[in-house]
C-alpha cells in the first residue's frame, strides 16, 4: 500500500488543479471548468481507491519529520472518519464545479472561484487527513482565509465585504482560542499525535488543565460550526456566490468544527462538563436555528438557518456520545451534506430563472419550474424528516439516542425542545416548497416572468443528489451501513462496538411519535402562519430587537474602534520623540519587572584587564555617540555621525576576529547611510528644538536608565560563566556542512532556515516600500526649497570613474560570494557590494540611465529580481526533498575537474545565490523607490520632528 497517496489527495486539487485552471483558463470557460472537475474527481477516486481496507479498519499514516523537539511533523492519518469526511468534500466538490460552470455568468471570472475553491478543498482535505494538532491547526487557519475570500468573491457588494469580515473575524478568534487548548494539550501529554492523544483520555481529563483545554478546544469547534452563541456570522456569509454557500453549507467550512469534535471525541467522552455543554449547546442550536428558518424571507437565508439547526443536532449527538448517537452523528453529517447541498443549488436555479430568492416575491414557481419543483420537494422532505427519505431514519435515530442516554430529569425537556425543533424544520422546509412553488398563481412581483427550466447540466448534481436522498432513504443497508459503522468505530475508537443496523422501521415507538408530531405539527403549524399571507409580514428581527448576534457583534466592534481610536489620539502624535519615549520606557518596564526579584550583584567570572585596543576602540565609540547626541538636532551631520558609529562598531569586530561581521556590518552601514540620506532629502535639515525643559529632563532621565540598564544587563552576563555552543558549529562546520567558515555554514546550512526567513522578510519591507510610495508625491519645505535627490548625471570624472567601478565590483563581489563558504564572505555581502556598485552607477550617469540599461524603470525589474532570489533560495531546500531528507538539508562532495583540480561543491551555494540575488533586489528596489523623481515634485506641510 502506497502511504503517499495522502498528501497527493490534498495537494492535488491545489497545485495541479489551480495550474490546469489557470492554463485553460485562456482557451475557454468550459476547459477550465473540465480542469478544475478532473482535480477534484482525481482526488475523489484516490480516495475510493483506499476505502475497501480502511473501512475496514486499516490505518494508513504517512509522516515526514519537520520540527521532532516541538513535537511538530508533517503526519497524516486516513481512517474511516476521515475517508467519510473526504469524500464528501471532495464529492460534494465535483458536484458544485459541475454546478458553477453553468451558475455563473461569462462576465464574472471562472478561474478565479476555481482556484479558489482548489484552495478551500485542500484545506478541508487537511484537517480531515491531518495527524497532527499542529498540522490541523494550519489547514484550520487555511479555511478561514479561504472562506473569507469566497465569501467576498463579489467584492464589490457591501453585504460581501461585511459578512467576509465577520466570518474571518469569529471564526479566526475561535481558532485563536483552539491554539491555546493545543498547546495545553501538547503540554499535558508531552505529543501533538492525534493517534497518541486518542490514547490518553483518562490522563488528559485528570489534568488540571483539563477544563481550560476543554474550553477552548470548544470555543474552536463551536464558532467554525456555527453554534449558539457564535451562530450569528453564518447567516451573514450569504452574499456569496450559490456555488459557495452550497459547498461552504453542506461538506466543508462549516462541517469543520462537527469533524474536530468527532475525531477528539475519546478525549472528551466520559467527561461530565463536556457532554453537559456540548448536548445542551446543541441542543439549543437545534431548536433555536429551526425556528429563526421558519421567518426568514431570503431563500438562502432560510437554508443558512437550516444548517445552523441540523449542525446542532449533529452537535448534541456527539454531546450524548455513546457508540450508537455517534454512529446517528456520522449518519446525519452524510444525510445534511447530500439534501443541503441541492438544496442550495437549488435555490441558486430558482434565483438565476426568476432573477429573486425573496420568498415575499416568489409564488407559484411550480408553473415554470415543475421539474425543479420535484427535486426540491425530495431533498425538502429530506430536511423535513419525512419517511423515505434519509433524513428521516437519522432523525429516528437521533430522537432514540436523546430518550435513551439522558437522565430522568433531563429527559423531558430534551425531548420536548428536541420534537420542537423537529416541528419547526417541517414548517420551514413546508414553506420553502409551498411559498416558491404554489401559494397561487405566478407571482407578479417576480422579476422574469418567463422562467424556464435551466440546462440538464446545472441539474444533473441536484437530480444525483435528490436520488441519493431516496436510494439511502430506502435502503440504507445496503448505501451507507458501512460507512457509518466503520466511521462511528473510528470515531470513538472501538471497534468492538456492535454494528449498527438501518433500518425504516423500528416499531412503534417513542421516537416514531416525536416525529409524527413534528410531521403534522410542523404542518400545521405553517398553515396557521401562512393564513393570511401573515407569515410573509413577520419580521423576527422586530421582536428580538437588540439581542441579536449581529448587532450585539457590531456594538463591540463599534466600541472597540472608539477605544482605538481614543488610544491613537493620546499616542499617535506624529512626535518622532514622543514615540521613542513611549518604546524605550515600555522596554524599561517590561525588562526590569522580571529582573527584580533577581540576583543583580557581580558575578564570580574572573576578570581580565582590557587591552589598549579596546580602550581605544571604546573611547572612539563614546566620542561619536557624544557627538550624535551634540548635533543630532542637525540631520544630515546625524546621519553622517551614525555611519561613523557603524565603523566603529566594524573595527570592534575586526579586533574580536569576526571577519565576516565586519564585511557585513561595513556594507550595511554604506548602504543604509545611501538611504537615510536620500530619505531626509525630503525632510528639513534641523530638528526642531524641544520646547519645554521638562521634556528634555524626562527623555535626559529615561534614556539614562536605559543606557545604564543595557550596560548593567551586559556586565552581568560577561562576568558569568556559561555554556557555549559554539564548539558544535566549530567540530561540525566542516563535516557536516562541507566549509570552514563557521559564520556562512551557519547561515547557509545549520540554520538556513531562519536566513530564509530573513531574506523573505527583506523582500517584503521593500515591496512594501514600494506600495507605500508608488505614486506618491513628496513634499519640499522652505529649507530643502523641495530639494530633488533623484541621481542626475554627475561630472565627467566621476562618470569615467564609474565606469570601471562597476565591472571591478562585480568581480570583487563574485570572488566574495564564491569563498564565503571557507572564507570570510558569502551571497549577504557581495549582495551588498554589488548594490553599491549599482548605486555608483546611479550617481556617475543618473537613475534614468542606469534603470534604462538594466531595465528596471520604476523598480519593476527588481520585483523580479526579489522573486528570483527567494524561488531559487526555497527550490534549492526543497531539492533535499527529494533525496528524503528536511527542508534546506545541504550536501556537498569533491570533484576532480581537468585544468582545475579538485574542487570542492556545495547545494548551500545554491541557497547562497538565492541570498544574493534577494538582496540586490531589495535594496535596490528601496534606492529607486527614493530616488523616484515623481516623488519631488510637490510641496506640503513641514513634517513633525
Amino acid at each position: 500500500m502506497d502511504t503517499r497517496v495522502l498528501p497527493i489527495i490534498i495537494l492535488f486539487p491545489l497545485v495541479i488543479g489551480t495550474i490546469l485552471v489557470l492554463w485553460l483558463k485562456r482557451y475557454s470557460r468550459g476547459l477550465t471548468a473540465l480542469g478544475a472537475i478532473s482535480a477534484s474527481l482525481t482526488s475523489f477516486i484516490l480516495l475510493l481507491s483506499q476505502a475497501k481496507s480502511v473501512l475496514h479498519g486499516i490505518v494508513i499514516t504517512e509522516t515526514w519529520s519537520w520540527l521532532p523537539q516541538l513535537g511538530i511533523d508533517l503526519s497524516f492519518r486516513l481512517d474511516a472518519l476521515g475517508l467519510i469526511f473526504s469524500l464528501l468534500i471532495s464529492g460534494i466538490g465535483t458536484l458544485i464545479y459541475i454546478y458553477a460552470y453553468y451558475y455563473l455568468s461569462p462576465p464574472n471570472s471562472l478561474s478565479k472561484l476555481y482556484a479558489l475553491f482548489m484552495l478551500f478543498m485542500t484545506a478541508m482535505l487537511g484537517i480531515s487527513l491531518s495527524n497532527n494538532l499542529i498540522i490541523l491547526l494550519v489547514f484550520w487557519e487555511l479555511t478561514s482565509i479561504s472562506s473569507f475570500l469566497l465569501v467576498g468573491y463579489w467584492s464589490q457588494y457591501e453585504a460581501a465585504q461585511t459578512g467576509s469580515r465577520m466570518a474571518l473575524t469569529v471564526t479566526g478568534l475561535g481558532g485563536l482560542a483552539m491554539l491555546g487548548g493545543f498547546i495545553l494539550l501538547g503540554q499535558v501529554t508531552g505529543t501533538y499525535q492525534i493517534d497518541e492523544l486518542l490514547n490518553m483520555g483518562p490522563q488528559i481529563q485528570s489534568s488540571p488543565l483539563f477544563v481550560p483545554i476543554l474550553l477552548l478546544i470548544l470555543c474552536g469547534a463551536f464558532t467554525k460550526s456555527a453554534q449558539f452563541p457564535f451562530h450569528f456570522w453564518l447567516p451573514n456569509a450569504m452574499a456569496a456566490p450559490t456555488p459557495v454557500s452550497a459547498y461552504l453549507h453542506s461538506a466543508t467550512m462549516v462541517k469543520a468544527g462537527i469533524f474536530l469534535l468527532a475525531r477528539l471525541l475519546p478525549i472528551f467522552a466520559g467527561a461530565a462538563l463536556y457532554h453537559g455543554i456540548v448536548t445542551t449547546i446543541g441542543l439549543l442550536t437545534f431548536c433555536m436555528a429551526a425556528c429563526f428558518a421558519i421567518f426568514k424571507d431570503d431563500l438562502k437565508g432560510l437554508l443558512a438557518y437550516s444548517t445552523i439547526s441540523h449542525l446542532g443536532l449533529i452537535v448534541c449527538l456527539l454531546g450524548i456520545g455513546s457508540p450508537l448517537a455517534v454512529a446517528a452523528a456520522i449518519f446525519h453529517i452524510i444525510n445534511h451534506a447530500t439534501f443541503k447541498a441541492a438544496l442550495f443549488m437549488i435555490a441558486g436555479i430558482i434565483d438565476h430563472e426568476t432573477e429573486t430568492r425573496n420568498l415575499r416575491k416568489l409564488r407559484g414557481v411550480w408553473q415554470v419550474l415543475p421539474f425543479t419543483g420535484t427535486l426540491t420537494m425530495i431533498t425538502a422532505a429530506a430536511m423535513a424528516g419525512v419517511p423515505l427519505t434519509n433524513g428521516f431514519i437519522s432523525k429516528e435515530m437521533f430522537f432514540t439516542e436523546l430518550l435513551a442516554n439522558l437522565s430522568s430529569s433531563a429527559v423531558v425537556i430534551a425531548a420536548i425542545v428536541a420534537t420542537l425543533a423537529g416541528l419547526f424544520a417541517v414548517a420551514y422546509s413546508t414553506r420553502f416548497v409551498h411559498g416558491v412553488f404554489f401559494d397561487g398563481p405566478l407571482g407578479r412581483d417576480i422579476p422574469n416572468q418567463h422562467a424556464h427550466e435551466p440546462s440538464l447540466g446545472m441539474r444533473a448534481p441536484v437530480i444525483l443528489l435528490a436520488a441519493l436522498c431516496l436510494v439511502v432513504g430506502i435502503v440504507p443497508a445496503i448505501s451507507v451501513q458501512i460507512f457509518v459503522n466503520a466511521g462511528a468505530m473510528a470515531s470513538s475508537q472501538d471497534y468492538s462496538m456492535q454494528s449498527v443496523h438501518l433500518a425504516i422501521w423500528h416499531g412503534f415507538n417513542a421516537p416514531l411519535l416525536m416525529s409524527a408530531i413534528a410531521l403534522f405539527g410542523g404542518v400545521l403549524f405553517y398553515s396557521v402562519l401562512a393564513r393570511g399571507d401573515r407569515i410573509r409580514h413577520i419580521a423576527l428581527e422586530r421582536y428580538l430587537g437588540p439581542v441579536q448576534g449581529k448587532l450585539i457583534f457590531e456594538k463591540i466592534l463599534k466600541y472597540l474602534k472608539k477605544f482605538a481610536a481614543q488610544l491613537k489620539k493620546y499616542t499617535e502624535t506624529g512626535s518622532l520623540q514622543n514615540y521613542l519615549f513611549l518604546i524605550v520606557l515600555f522596554s524599561v518596564v517590561i525588562v526590569s519587572v522580571p529582573l527584580l526579584n533577581q540576583g543583580l550583584s557581580t558575578g564570580q567570572r574572573t576578570l581580565t584587564a582590557a587591552p589598549w585596543t579596546a580602550i581605544v576602540l571604546w573611547l572612539l565609540l563614546f566620542s561619536a555617540c557624544w557627538m550624535m547626541l551634540w548635533f543630532h538636532h542637525e540631520r544630515i551631520k546625524a546621519v553622517l555621525i551614525s555611519g561613523a558609529i557603524g565603523l566603529v562598531v566594524t573595527m570592534v569586530f575586526v579586533a574580536l576576529s569576526a571577519p565576516d561581521l565586519a564585511l557585513t556590518q561595513i556594507s550595511v552601514d554604506a548602504v543604509t547611510t545611501v538611504l537615510l540620506l536620500m530619505g531626509l532629502g525630503l525632510l528639513p535639515q534641523l530638528t526642531p528644538y524641544e520646547s519645554r525643559s521638562a521634556r528634555r529632563w524626562r527623555d535626559g532621565i529615561i534614556a539614562v536608565l536605559a543606557g545604564v540598564g543595557i550596560g548593567w544587563i551586559s556586565w552581568l552576563m560577561l562576568t558569568r560563566d556559561h555554556s557555549s555552543i559554539s564548539w558544535f558549529f566549530v567540530q561540525q562546520s566542516l563535516p557536516l556542512g562541507g566549509g570552514s567558515n563557521v559564520v556562512n555554514v551557519i547561515l547557509v546550512d545549520f540554520r538556513g532556515f531562519d536566513t530564509f526567513g530573513e531574506i523573505t522578510v527583506l523582500g517584503i519591507a521593500a515591496i512594501g516600500a514600494l506600495c507605500m510610495m508608488d505614486g506618491m508625491r513628496a513634499h519640499g519645505t522652505t529649507v530643502t526649497q523641495g530639494l530633488t535627490y533623484r541621481f542626475s548625471p554627475s561630472p565627467l570624472m566621476l562618470r569615467m570613474t564609474a565606469s570601471w567601478i562597476l565591472p571591478l565590483a562585480l568581480v570583487v563581489s563574485f570572488y566574495i560570494f564564491l569563498r564565503g563558504h571557507n572564507y570570510p564572505g558569502g551571497g549577504f555581502i557581495a549582495g551588498l557590494i554589488t548594490a553599491m556598485a549599482l548605486v555608483i552607477q546611479f550617481m556617475a550617469i543618473g537613475q534614468d540611465h542606469a534603470e534604462s540599461i538594466l531595465k528596471a524603470k520604476s523598480g519593476r525589474r527588481y520585483e523580479s529580481w526579489i522573486g528570483t532570489g527567494l524561488c531559487i533560495a526555497g527550490l534549492s531546500g526543497m531539492a533535499s526533498w527529494f533525496w528524503g531528507r528536511p527542508f534546506l538539508t545541504s550536501a556537498h562532495i569533491y570533484v576532480d575537474a581537468p585544468l582545475w583540480g579538485k574542487m570542492h561543491l556545495a547545494s548551500a551555494a545554491a541557497f547562497d545565490l538565492g541570498v544574493y540575488v534577494t538582496v540586490v533586489g531589495a535594496t535596490m528596489l528601496l534606492i529607486s523607490v527614493l530616488g523616484d523623481s515623481r516623488h519631488s515634485t510637490m510641496s506640503g506641510p513641514v513634517p513633525k520632528g
